[in-house]
Protein backbone atom coordinates (compact mmCIF):
# COMPACT_ATOMS: atom_id res chain seq x y z
CA UNK A 1 0.00 0.00 0.00
CA UNK A 2 1.16 3.53 -0.77
CA UNK A 3 0.67 5.58 2.37
CA UNK A 4 -0.78 9.09 2.40
CA UNK A 5 2.58 10.35 3.66
CA UNK A 6 4.34 8.81 0.63
CA UNK A 7 1.68 10.29 -1.67
CA UNK A 8 2.14 13.76 -0.19
CA UNK A 9 5.92 13.50 -0.37
CA UNK A 10 5.71 12.58 -4.06
CA UNK A 11 3.26 15.35 -4.87
CA UNK A 12 5.44 17.94 -3.14
CA UNK A 13 8.13 17.27 -5.78
CA UNK A 14 5.86 18.13 -8.71
CA UNK A 15 6.77 21.86 -8.90
CA UNK A 16 10.50 21.10 -9.00
CA UNK A 17 10.41 17.98 -11.22
CA UNK A 18 7.73 18.53 -13.84
CA UNK A 19 8.08 21.37 -16.36
CA UNK A 20 5.81 24.42 -16.43
CA UNK A 21 2.91 24.65 -18.85
CA UNK A 22 1.51 21.13 -18.50
CA UNK A 23 -1.77 20.68 -20.38
CA UNK A 24 -4.46 18.55 -18.76
CA UNK A 25 -8.00 17.54 -19.70
CA UNK A 26 -10.36 16.55 -16.87
CA UNK A 27 -13.68 14.96 -17.84
CA UNK A 28 -16.46 14.65 -15.27
CA UNK A 29 -14.76 17.30 -13.18
CA UNK A 30 -17.47 19.42 -11.56
CA UNK A 31 -17.82 17.28 -8.43
CA UNK A 32 -16.21 14.48 -6.47
CA UNK A 33 -13.02 12.81 -7.65
CA UNK A 34 -12.60 14.85 -10.81
CA UNK A 35 -13.01 18.18 -9.04
CA UNK A 36 -10.72 17.42 -6.12
CA UNK A 37 -7.98 15.97 -8.37
CA UNK A 38 -8.25 18.93 -10.73
CA UNK A 39 -7.70 21.30 -7.82
CA UNK A 40 -4.64 19.39 -6.61
CA UNK A 41 -3.22 19.42 -10.13
CA UNK A 42 -3.80 23.17 -10.29
CA UNK A 43 -2.21 23.65 -6.87
CA UNK A 44 1.02 21.74 -7.48
CA UNK A 45 1.86 22.32 -11.15
CA UNK A 46 3.48 25.41 -12.58
CA UNK A 47 1.51 27.51 -15.07
CA UNK A 48 -0.85 24.66 -16.00
CA UNK A 49 -3.43 24.91 -18.77
CA UNK A 50 -6.47 22.90 -17.73
CA UNK A 51 -9.61 22.07 -19.67
CA UNK A 52 -12.36 20.62 -17.52
CA UNK A 53 -15.70 19.29 -18.63
CA UNK A 54 -19.01 18.81 -16.86
CA UNK A 55 -22.72 19.54 -17.03
CA UNK A 56 -23.06 22.35 -14.48
CA UNK A 57 -22.10 25.86 -15.56
CA UNK A 58 -22.53 27.07 -11.98
CA UNK A 59 -20.06 24.45 -10.72
CA UNK A 60 -17.69 25.21 -13.59
CA UNK A 61 -17.66 28.92 -12.74
CA UNK A 62 -17.10 28.18 -9.05
CA UNK A 63 -14.23 25.77 -9.71
CA UNK A 64 -12.56 28.22 -12.08
CA UNK A 65 -12.50 30.86 -9.34
CA UNK A 66 -11.23 28.36 -6.78
CA UNK A 67 -8.44 27.16 -9.08
CA UNK A 68 -7.38 30.75 -9.72
CA UNK A 69 -7.10 31.20 -5.96
CA UNK A 70 -4.92 28.07 -5.74
CA UNK A 71 -2.67 29.05 -8.64
CA UNK A 72 -3.12 32.43 -10.29
CA UNK A 73 -0.57 31.55 -13.00
CA UNK A 74 -2.73 28.75 -14.37
CA UNK A 75 -5.29 28.90 -17.17
CA UNK A 76 -8.64 27.17 -16.60
CA UNK A 77 -11.24 26.59 -19.31
CA UNK A 78 -14.58 25.04 -18.44
CA UNK A 79 -16.59 23.26 -21.14
CA UNK A 80 -20.27 22.60 -20.41
CA UNK A 81 -21.33 19.40 -22.15
CA UNK A 82 -23.15 16.07 -21.97
CA UNK A 83 -20.32 13.64 -22.63
CA UNK A 84 -22.59 10.60 -22.84
CA UNK A 85 -22.93 11.57 -26.52
CA UNK A 86 -20.08 10.56 -28.82
CA UNK A 87 -20.72 13.41 -31.25
CA UNK A 88 -20.42 15.87 -28.37
CA UNK A 89 -17.13 14.25 -27.33
CA UNK A 90 -15.86 14.73 -30.89
CA UNK A 91 -16.75 18.43 -30.83
CA UNK A 92 -14.94 18.93 -27.52
CA UNK A 93 -11.83 17.11 -28.73
CA UNK A 94 -11.66 19.08 -31.96
CA UNK A 95 -11.92 22.33 -29.99
CA UNK A 96 -9.14 21.37 -27.58
CA UNK A 97 -6.87 20.07 -30.36
CA UNK A 98 -7.28 23.33 -32.26
CA UNK A 99 -5.83 25.17 -29.26
CA UNK A 100 -3.06 22.81 -28.12
CA UNK A 101 -0.10 21.13 -29.77
CA UNK A 102 0.26 18.50 -27.05
CA UNK A 103 -1.59 17.17 -23.99
CA UNK A 104 0.12 15.72 -20.93
CA UNK A 105 -2.78 14.25 -18.97
CA UNK A 106 -6.26 12.96 -19.75
CA UNK A 107 -8.13 12.26 -16.50
CA UNK A 108 -11.67 10.84 -16.72
CA UNK A 109 -14.37 10.22 -14.09
CA UNK A 110 -17.67 10.46 -15.97
CA UNK A 111 -20.26 7.91 -14.87
CA UNK A 112 -23.81 7.32 -13.69
CA UNK A 113 -25.87 4.98 -11.55
CA UNK A 114 -28.92 5.32 -13.78
CA UNK A 115 -29.76 1.91 -15.35
CA UNK A 116 -31.79 0.92 -18.38
CA UNK A 117 -31.58 4.31 -20.11
CA UNK A 118 -30.75 4.74 -23.79
CA UNK A 119 -28.98 7.80 -25.16
CA UNK A 120 -30.12 9.54 -28.33
CA UNK A 121 -27.26 7.67 -30.03
CA UNK A 122 -28.74 4.28 -29.02
CA UNK A 123 -26.13 3.50 -26.37
CA UNK A 124 -26.86 2.21 -22.87
CA UNK A 125 -25.85 5.24 -20.80
CA UNK A 126 -24.65 2.95 -18.00
CA UNK A 127 -21.86 1.85 -20.40
CA UNK A 128 -21.73 4.96 -22.58
CA UNK A 129 -20.17 7.07 -19.81
CA UNK A 130 -17.58 4.72 -18.28
CA UNK A 131 -16.62 3.10 -21.58
CA UNK A 132 -17.66 4.57 -24.93
CA UNK A 133 -17.27 8.21 -23.92
CA UNK A 134 -13.93 7.63 -22.25
CA UNK A 135 -12.61 5.50 -25.09
CA UNK A 136 -13.63 8.18 -27.59
CA UNK A 137 -11.79 10.90 -25.67
CA UNK A 138 -8.68 8.71 -25.56
CA UNK A 139 -8.76 7.78 -29.25
CA UNK A 140 -9.28 11.37 -30.32
CA UNK A 141 -6.66 12.91 -28.02
CA UNK A 142 -4.05 10.14 -28.06
CA UNK A 143 -1.92 11.63 -30.87
CA UNK A 144 -1.70 14.88 -28.89
CA UNK A 145 -0.76 12.98 -25.73
CA UNK A 146 2.01 11.21 -27.63
CA UNK A 147 3.39 14.58 -28.72
CA UNK A 148 3.99 15.69 -25.14
CA UNK A 149 7.65 16.01 -24.22
CA UNK A 150 7.04 15.44 -20.52
CA UNK A 151 4.28 13.56 -18.73
CA UNK A 152 2.09 11.39 -21.03
CA UNK A 153 -0.70 9.73 -19.13
CA UNK A 154 -4.32 8.54 -19.33
CA UNK A 155 -6.18 7.90 -16.05
CA UNK A 156 -9.67 6.41 -16.04
CA UNK A 157 -11.21 6.31 -12.56
CA UNK A 158 -13.86 3.60 -12.37
CA UNK A 159 -13.53 0.10 -10.90
CA UNK A 160 -9.96 -1.00 -11.45
CA UNK A 161 -9.24 -4.32 -9.75
CA UNK A 162 -12.91 -5.34 -9.89
CA UNK A 163 -12.80 -6.96 -13.34
CA UNK A 164 -15.15 -9.88 -13.90
CA UNK A 165 -16.91 -12.01 -16.50
CA UNK A 166 -17.85 -10.33 -19.81
CA UNK A 167 -21.07 -11.37 -21.51
CA UNK A 168 -20.27 -10.69 -25.16
CA UNK A 169 -23.86 -11.58 -26.10
CA UNK A 170 -25.03 -8.60 -24.03
CA UNK A 171 -22.11 -6.24 -24.53
CA UNK A 172 -23.91 -3.07 -23.42
CA UNK A 173 -25.24 -4.78 -20.31
CA UNK A 174 -28.96 -4.33 -20.84
CA UNK A 175 -29.84 -7.64 -19.16
CA UNK A 176 -27.32 -7.71 -16.32
CA UNK A 177 -29.39 -7.50 -13.12
CA UNK A 178 -26.72 -8.09 -10.46
CA UNK A 179 -24.78 -4.99 -9.41
CA UNK A 180 -21.60 -7.01 -8.89
CA UNK A 181 -21.90 -8.77 -12.26
CA UNK A 182 -22.59 -5.45 -13.98
CA UNK A 183 -19.56 -3.92 -12.30
CA UNK A 184 -17.29 -6.81 -13.29
CA UNK A 185 -18.58 -6.77 -16.89
CA UNK A 186 -18.05 -3.03 -17.37
CA UNK A 187 -14.74 -3.01 -15.49
CA UNK A 188 -13.25 -5.66 -17.76
CA UNK A 189 -14.43 -3.83 -20.87
CA UNK A 190 -12.73 -0.64 -19.66
CA UNK A 191 -9.47 -2.43 -18.84
CA UNK A 192 -9.32 -4.40 -22.10
CA UNK A 193 -10.01 -1.22 -24.07
CA UNK A 194 -7.07 0.47 -22.40
CA UNK A 195 -4.91 -2.49 -23.36
CA UNK A 196 -6.07 -2.22 -26.96
CA UNK A 197 -5.24 1.48 -27.13
CA UNK A 198 -1.90 0.98 -25.41
CA UNK A 199 -0.80 -1.20 -28.32
CA UNK A 200 -0.99 1.91 -30.49
CA UNK A 201 0.80 4.09 -27.93
CA UNK A 202 3.37 2.20 -25.83
CA UNK A 203 4.92 5.56 -24.91
CA UNK A 204 1.80 6.50 -22.90
CA UNK A 205 0.77 5.22 -19.45
CA UNK A 206 -2.80 3.91 -19.13
CA UNK A 207 -4.34 3.51 -15.68
CA UNK A 208 -7.74 2.11 -14.65
CA UNK A 209 -8.18 3.14 -11.04
CA UNK A 210 -10.60 2.44 -8.21
CA UNK A 211 -11.15 5.26 -5.70
CA UNK A 212 -12.93 3.35 -2.91
CA UNK A 213 -15.84 5.20 -1.28
CA UNK A 214 -15.78 8.90 -2.16
CA UNK A 215 -18.49 11.54 -1.89
CA UNK A 216 -19.52 12.29 -5.48
CA UNK A 217 -22.61 13.33 -7.41
CA UNK A 218 -22.94 10.01 -9.23
CA UNK A 219 -26.38 9.23 -7.72
CA UNK A 220 -27.93 12.63 -8.42
CA UNK A 221 -29.66 11.48 -11.61
CA UNK A 222 -31.40 8.50 -9.99
CA UNK A 223 -35.12 9.28 -9.95
CA UNK A 224 -38.02 8.10 -7.80
CA UNK A 225 -37.76 5.55 -5.01
CA UNK A 226 -34.37 4.10 -6.12
CA UNK A 227 -32.81 7.56 -6.01
CA UNK A 228 -34.27 8.31 -2.58
CA UNK A 229 -33.06 4.98 -1.21
CA UNK A 230 -29.53 5.27 -2.59
CA UNK A 231 -29.07 8.87 -1.50
CA UNK A 232 -30.45 8.05 1.96
CA UNK A 233 -28.08 5.10 2.36
CA UNK A 234 -25.14 7.19 1.15
CA UNK A 235 -26.13 9.92 3.59
CA UNK A 236 -26.18 7.50 6.53
CA UNK A 237 -23.09 5.40 5.90
CA UNK A 238 -21.08 7.88 3.87
CA UNK A 239 -19.51 9.78 6.80
CA UNK A 240 -18.18 6.50 8.16
CA UNK A 241 -16.63 5.14 4.95
CA UNK A 242 -15.84 8.06 2.64
CA UNK A 243 -12.23 8.89 1.89
CA UNK A 244 -11.86 12.64 2.60
CA UNK A 245 -12.02 14.63 -0.63
CA UNK A 246 -8.63 16.25 -0.13
CA UNK A 247 -6.97 12.88 0.43
CA UNK A 248 -8.78 11.51 -2.63
CA UNK A 249 -7.40 14.35 -4.75
CA UNK A 250 -3.89 13.84 -3.44
CA UNK A 251 -3.99 10.10 -4.13
CA UNK A 252 -5.26 10.58 -7.68
CA UNK A 253 -2.67 13.27 -8.38
CA UNK A 254 -0.08 10.64 -7.40
CA UNK A 255 -1.67 8.24 -9.92
CA UNK A 256 -1.43 10.95 -12.54
CA UNK A 257 2.22 11.87 -12.01
CA UNK A 258 4.27 9.18 -10.23
CA UNK A 259 7.01 7.07 -11.86
CA UNK A 260 5.41 4.10 -10.10
CA UNK A 261 3.33 3.74 -13.28
CA UNK A 262 5.65 4.12 -16.28
CA UNK A 263 4.70 3.52 -19.92
CA UNK A 264 5.72 0.31 -21.63
CA UNK A 265 8.38 1.91 -23.82
CA UNK A 266 11.44 3.77 -22.68
CA UNK A 267 10.32 6.84 -24.58
CA UNK A 268 9.26 8.62 -21.39
CA UNK A 269 12.30 9.57 -19.31
CA UNK A 270 12.41 9.57 -15.54
CA UNK A 271 12.58 13.38 -15.63
CA UNK A 272 9.07 13.54 -17.06
CA UNK A 273 7.51 11.76 -14.08
CA UNK A 274 7.85 12.27 -10.35
CA UNK A 275 10.62 9.88 -9.25
CA UNK A 276 9.91 7.07 -6.81
CA UNK A 277 10.55 7.73 -3.16
CA UNK A 278 12.32 5.33 -0.82
CA UNK A 279 10.35 2.15 -0.28
CA UNK A 280 8.20 2.49 -3.40
CA UNK A 281 8.52 0.21 -6.41
CA UNK A 282 7.24 0.17 -9.97
CA UNK A 283 3.73 -1.27 -10.24
CA UNK A 284 2.87 -4.47 -12.09
CA UNK A 285 0.95 -4.03 -15.29
CA UNK A 286 -2.16 -6.05 -16.09
CA UNK A 287 0.07 -8.68 -17.71
CA UNK A 288 1.82 -9.28 -14.38
CA UNK A 289 5.06 -7.60 -15.49
CA UNK A 290 6.52 -4.60 -13.70
CA UNK A 291 6.22 -1.35 -15.60
CA UNK A 292 4.39 -2.75 -18.63
CA UNK A 293 2.32 0.37 -19.23
CA UNK A 294 -1.33 -0.61 -18.54
CA UNK A 295 -2.38 -0.78 -14.91
CA UNK A 296 -5.48 -1.87 -13.00
CA UNK A 297 -5.07 -0.14 -9.66
CA UNK A 298 -6.86 -0.77 -6.36
CA UNK A 299 -7.71 1.93 -3.82
CA UNK A 300 -4.37 1.32 -2.07
CA UNK A 301 -2.63 2.53 -5.26
CA UNK A 302 -1.17 -0.93 -5.84
CA UNK A 303 -1.83 -3.26 -8.78
CA UNK A 304 -4.73 -5.68 -8.82
CA UNK A 305 -3.67 -9.13 -7.69
CA UNK A 306 -2.94 -12.45 -9.42
CA UNK A 307 -6.63 -13.36 -9.65
CA UNK A 308 -7.38 -10.36 -11.86
CA UNK A 309 -4.21 -10.89 -13.87
CA UNK A 310 -5.22 -14.52 -14.54
CA UNK A 311 -8.73 -13.45 -15.57
CA UNK A 312 -7.37 -10.86 -17.99
CA UNK A 313 -4.84 -13.32 -19.36
CA UNK A 314 -7.69 -15.68 -20.13
CA UNK A 315 -9.54 -12.91 -21.95
CA UNK A 316 -6.37 -12.12 -23.88
CA UNK A 317 -5.99 -15.72 -25.02
CA UNK A 318 -9.63 -15.76 -26.14
CA UNK A 319 -9.01 -12.72 -28.33
CA UNK A 320 -11.32 -10.51 -26.28
CA UNK A 321 -8.98 -7.51 -26.34
CA UNK A 322 -9.46 -7.30 -30.09
CA UNK A 323 -13.15 -8.21 -29.95
CA UNK A 324 -13.98 -5.61 -27.31
CA UNK A 325 -12.20 -2.95 -29.31
CA UNK A 326 -13.87 -4.03 -32.54
CA UNK A 327 -17.31 -3.78 -30.90
CA UNK A 328 -16.39 -0.33 -29.63
CA UNK A 329 -15.13 1.09 -32.91
CA UNK A 330 -18.14 -0.29 -34.77
CA UNK A 331 -20.35 1.88 -32.56
CA UNK A 332 -18.10 4.87 -33.20
CA UNK A 333 -18.42 4.39 -36.95
CA UNK A 334 -22.19 3.84 -36.71
CA UNK A 335 -22.67 7.07 -34.75
CA UNK A 336 -20.14 9.37 -36.42
CA UNK A 337 -19.06 7.67 -39.64
CA UNK A 338 -15.40 7.66 -38.57
CA UNK A 339 -13.28 5.73 -36.08
CA UNK A 340 -11.77 8.93 -34.66
CA UNK A 341 -11.57 12.67 -35.35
Amino acid sequence: MVSLTEVQSSNSLIPSVLPPGLVAVFVGATSGIGETTLKQFAKYTRQPRIYFIGRSQEAGDRITVECKALNKEGEYAFIKADVSLIKVVDDICQDIKSKEQAINLLFQCQGTMVPQTKSTEDLHIALALPHYSRARFIVNLLPHIQRATALRRVVSVFTGGKEGHIDMSDFQGWNVKSVLKSRGHASSIVTLSLEAMAKKAPDVTFIHGFPSAVKTGIARDLKGAPGIIVRTVFGIIGPFVYVPNLECGERHLFLATSAKYPPASAGETAASMVPLGDGLSVARGIDGKAGSGVYSIEQNLESAGPKVEALLDGFRKEGLVEEVWDRTTKEFRRITGVEEV
